[in-house]
């Protein structure tokens, strides 16, 4: 089959020849950003996720590059894969840091959906089964007979996605609003107020445009293989390759990792104790 024709039968339309390379190049861009300002920030490891989905990112188009030039269903497999999936990543990002909140605060929720391990366990769990979900339907979708029923797995690990975003976004707002729950401050933090606002604007403003790319996902696989949703290029750069670049200008801009530094020691999560950056280490927190 010619080359023509397996690029119908994939994207079913001509994919452009320059995008891919200027989605790849900022992707790296921002991967090396990240990775210097960890380091630099002597940010705690799990903050690396960024780095490594940025990473991914990147890889995925350049996949989709190569599948500009020479489509063949493994590229477009990998393809699919690697612009499908990272970006869940960035979300368990999100909910380690409000459940580092949590943690670090001297604050005993009688509700356990407001408890630190609660927060981290569960909303890793749904992450990890809707990459799951996607990622089988994603690779299902690759083949015509399957086509179906992968984009009805797909769409039920977005749509899962999708709820337990709307309900981390609660949460969020909720740790936001109360002010028993602090970050650790860095040098340029006027307050404790000032750094728990920066810290919550960051996840709250990436897990909407996550989101906001969820949503485009829902509908594009809903329109269906050939859909004018599906056949648009245009709206794929803008929905979610746009989307996901401008998280990304988010972690950079506001970046997590002077607040979720390293220490010699970690400190105990439960026992509400932080290190930081011009921070004294706080009391053990009271039972009230």
């Amino acid at each position: 089959m010619a080359k023509t024709d397996l690029q119908l039968l994939y994207f079913t339309y001509y994919p452009k020849d320059i995008y891919p390379d200027v989605a790849m190049a900022l992707y790296l861009v921002a991967t090396i950003v990240l990775i210097v300002q960890i380091v630099r920030q002597k940010a705690q490891f799990w903050l690396y996720i960024l780095p490594g989905t940025a990473f991914a990112e990147a890889l995925g188009y350049l996949f989709r590059e190569l599948c500009v030039h020479k489509t063949t269903f493994t590229l477009y497999v990998l393809m699919t894969l690697f612009l499908l999936l990272p970006p869940n990543a960035m979300a368990l990002v999100n909910y380690k840091t409000v459940g580092k909140i949590i943690g670090q605060s001297s604050v005993r929720s009688r509700w356990f959906f407001l408890r630190s391990r609660f927060v981290n366990w569960f909303y890793f769990s749904s992450d990890i089964l809707s990459i799951a979900l996607q990622g089988a339907g994603g690779g299902l979708m690759t083949s015509r007979q399957n086509r179906e029923a992968g984009k009805k797995i797909v769409l039920m690990g977005l749509a899962i996605q999708l709820f337990f975003f709307a309900c981390f976004l609660v949460t969020s707002f909720y740790v936001w609003a109360k002010s028993s729950y602090s970050v650790a401050m860095c040098s340029c933090d006027s307050s404790p107020m000032w750094a728990k606002r920066k810290v919550l604007f960051t996840v709250v403003a990436t897990t909407v445009l996550l989101y906001l790319r969820s949503i485009y996902r829902i509908i594009e696989f809903a329109d269906g293989y050939g859909g004018p949703i599906y056949s648009a290029e245009w709206a794929f750069y803008v929905f979610d390759t746009l989307l996901i670049y401008i998280a990304f200008i988010v972690y950079m801009a506001v970046p997590l990792g002077p607040h979720f530094v390293r220490a010699k020691t970690m400190p105990s999560e439960e026992a509400g104790e932080v290190t930081a950056p011009q921070q004294v280490t706080m009391e053990e927190p009271k039972n009230y």
